[in-house]
């Protein structure tokens, strides 16, 4: 039963005609240099070029009860109903190429009745599909059916413990029963709010950081297939939220809270087994720190040591700590560690400066003349060892904003970890923080260059004042230099890259975004990823809250 306690700490999961209005929103302009944001155009350069002649019907429900439509932004506000779908018009012109399907998935429903919930990653996933057809472009989206979900629903009630909420017990009885099913996990959470994926065998699979809020999902209609059940043995309740996914391979990190570490796993396409890699034991602390995400070069898997650690104690709490289920240690100092992916062997294992991620962006090994590998450099959007980005997450902070600059200042953090026996790496500034407006979050880069050396990354930044990432930003890691993308008073998702076939060019393809807008309202947009410049956008029928991370499910 500790055990299962101790595993489980690693989770934070009618009929009417198609929108035809058009947003009349001008952008800011896009430059290179110091998150340099020029004044608004006087007038729009895009044209509607791209529109359907026959749009469909929508496929829509009745609103849900305690949720208004207003003028304001509603990036953190619940969804307005469980699903809808219909064609959008689009302003400007899609690439004819950009054929598939950009699935976003993220937190969106964050009230039961009267009862709101506290922090951006408690609400009910809420899955946005995007199909691009040779230049036209439907949108949908659905609530993801969860035992989690399914319960509150009917209940109308909290039922499953989620990052921030505890169930309400009506008895001290009702409290040590929920005691019990949390040593066994049963009631842990199975809200899979936080990434998608697609598999190399095809399925897509909706995940969150408990191993039960794997999720598989039908993408052509966001239909909930069921579980995605593993047939191995290796137990523990929690996987990185962010596994590696590729058309060869599944990797993943289970850590261990029991016997303080972390396995490294792998599962092949068509497989439910994981199968162990190796096992790195933890340097550091009482507790392994919080694995969200993890880096990968060609050769090797990096594990980060992070000194935000899993605490039991906090667990147990009815009300959260501004730390929720972690606990920050800066006395067990940090480490990364480099595990060989064919042997299972650590070839490195480095102490590095204090730091705070939740998402690594890309990694890749560094060669000497013979081609011999002297190290790894791995980077990711870093917080500058600034725990209270976690706190700045609750809901009441991100929908009470004053206009004060209350971002804490995020980089592109650079690993780097040398294999010559050093004990100890380095974390630098990859380019200066200034460029992006020091903000630095959901991060994308082209799948081609993943664990290989690259140059452009796809990210969230800022333009200050703000108290959330409202821009996007293109990251040159050679020239060192930002391009930034600004709607004023919006709040942009997750910014995605996907390549035009047959490319041979890092940035040659479009970046994808859906947008919140300060008015209420909500859109697709599509930037040339070379230029950085808006080629198109297609407002939806109202705004949408703001979601986390995506895939793209090419056209077969």
């Amino acid at each position: 039963m500790a055990s299962s306690l101790v595993s489980f700490l690693a989770t934070g999961n009618y009929i009417s005609s198609s929108c035809r209005a058009i947003s009349n929103h001008d952008i800011d302009s896009c430059t290179f240099g110091q998150a340099s944001f020029p004044n608004k155009r006087k007038s729009r350069e895009l044209s509607v070029v791209s529109v359907a002649t026959e749009l469909p019907l929508v496929v829509q429900q009745q609103p849900w009860k305690g949720v208004e439509k207003e003028k304001k932004l509603v990036a953190w506000t619940s969804i307005q109903q469980d699903r809808w779908e219909g064609e959008l018009v689009v302003e400007g012109t899609i690439p004819r190429w950009l054929n598939g399907t950009y699935l976003r998935n993220g937190p969106g429903l964050w009230h039961l009745g009267d009862y709101d919930f506290r922090h951006l990653f408690d609400g009910y996933a809420t899955m946005v599909r995007l199909h691009f057809d040779n230049g036209r472009l439907v949108m949908g989206h659905r609530q993801i059916e969860s035992d989690a979900y399914k319960a509150a629903r009917k209940n109308n009630k909290l039922c499953y413990r989620e990052f921030s909420e505890v169930p309400k017990y009506d008895n001290f009885l009702a409290y040590i029963g929920d005691l019990a099913n949390l040593f066994s996990g049963a009631s842990l959470t199975d809200n899979a709010n936080t990434g998608v994926v697609q598999l190399g065998d095809g399925r897509v699979v909706c995940l969150t950081e408990t191993i039960k809020g794997s999720i598989v999902i039908d993408p052509n209609n966001l239909d909930t297939l069921g579980k995605f059940e593993y047939s191995d043995t290796l137990g523990g309740l929690v996987h990185s939220a962010h596994p590696i996914v590729t058309e060869s391979e599944f990797l993943t990190l289970l850590p261990d809270l029991l016997n303080p570490g972390y396995l490294v796993a792998r599962m092949e396409p068509g497989s439910n087994e994981r199968k162990v890699i190796g096992r790195v034991d933890c340097r550091g602390g009482p507790s392994p720190g919080w694995v969200h995400s993890f880096p990968v070069t060609e050769h090797y898997v990096i594990v980060p040591e992070m000194p935000l650690r899993y605490c039991a104690q906090n667990l147990l709490r009815a009300e959260p700590t501004p730390l929720y289920k972690f606990e920050w240690h800066p006395e067990s100092k940090a480490y990364m560690h480099v595990m060989c992916k064919a042997s299972g062997k650590l070839v490195a294992s480095v102490e590095v400066p204090l730091f705070v991620t939740f998402h690594f962006i890309n990694a890749y090994e560094e060669k000497d003349e013979d081609g011999r590998v002297t190290g790894v450099i791995a980077d990711c959007c870093e917080h500058n060892a600034n725990t209270t980005i976690l706190d700045k997450l609750r809901l009441k902070n991100l929908r009470s904003w004053s206009g004060e600059d209350v971002l804490p200042d995020a980089r592109v953090g650079r690993f780097k970890i040398p294999f010559n026996g050093s004990p100890k790496g380095e974390l630098v500034d990859a380019l200066n923080p200034n460029e992006h407006g020091r903000g630095m979050d959901m991060c994308s880069i082209n799948p081609a260059y993943l664990g290989k050396k690259y140059r452009y990354a796809y990210a969230c930044g800022a333009q200050r004042p703000c108290n959330f990432p409202n821009t996007l930003t293109k990251i040159d890691l050679k020239e060192k230099k930002a391009k930034n993308w600004h709607d004023e008073g919006a709040i942009p998702s997750e910014p995605f890259f996907v390549a035009r076939p047959g490319a041979t060019n890092e940035d040659d393809g479009v970046v994808i975004s859906m947008v919140s807008g300060q008015n209420g309202e909500g859109y697709a947009l599509i930037l040339d990823a070379s230029t950085f410049e808006e080629i198109a956008r297609a407002k939806f029928p109202y705004g949408l809250p703001y979601g986390l991370h995506g895939c793209w499910v090419p056209k077969r």
